[in-house]
């Protein structure tokens, strides 16, 4: 198994873990869940549950690793999560904000893909 992608994975299930307990706290009829598929490289956070008899149901964060970079496919945080990943390790040229248009990536600091 390749060195960066074990640390990468790693990284990433620190600093999700970390968005599950602040999105945990609150709502209590909304589950927060953190989902790690190693083998395929896809981690998200989703939401599920019923806030004010209405039905809650969602991703918040998914991202994937791909070659070595770690792909951010959805950002439901107000923040960004990809400073946090780069504050934890990952150099921003190996991660992809891939809910942003192909041709603004070059513009925008982190890897074009």
């Amino acid at each position: 198994m390749d060195t960066v992608t074990l640390n990468y994975r790693q990284i990433i299930e620190k600093v999700l873990k970390e968005y599950v307990d602040f999105f945990s706290m609150g709502e209590e009829e909304v589950h927060i869940g953190l989902v790690l598929d190693k083998k395929n490289d896809r981690y998200l956070i989703v939401e599920v549950g019923w806030q004010n008899n209405y039905r809650i149901y969602g991703t918040l964060i998914h991202l994937d690793i791909i070659n070595n970079k770690v792909w951010i496919q959805h950002d439901g945080t107000e923040e960004g999560i990809a400073n946090d990943l780069v504050n934890a390790g990952i150099p921003k040229q190996n991660i992809v904000l891939a809910f942003k248009p192909p041709e603004i990536r070059p513009y925008i600091g982190f890897a074009v893909s």
